[in-house]
């Protein structure tokens, strides 16, 4: 939507021990390989939620709940996985 207003959340309290588990596994090796790169400023921002699994490793997820408020609903969704497989099968490109 062109007259959609930023939202810019606040991030979430965090453990230290996750905020320091975040940053070695998602930021350090994201910014190494290339992945993400550092910004001085957004206009966008939504908080990061650490949810532990059961095996004790984390998962990293993003809160995009108030980003997909402001977003244009698509009324023509994406096609099942399988109909695109079984449509592009057999061709070379």
């Amino acid at each position: 939507m062109a007259n959609a207003q930023p939202i810019k959340e606040r991030q979430y309290k965090m453990n230290p021990n996750y905020a320091i588990n975040v940053r070695d596994k998602l930021f350090d090796k994201l910014l190494d390989a290339g992945f993400i790169y550092p910004i001085e400023t957004t206009q966008w921002l939504s908080p990061l939620v650490i949810v532990p699994k059961k095996n004790g490793k984390l998962r990293i997820c993003v809160d995009y709940c108030k980003l997909n408020a402001q977003t244009k609903k698509d009324l023509f969704p994406l096609p099942f996985l399988d109909s695109i497989i079984d449509f592009v099968v057999g061709h070379e490109m």
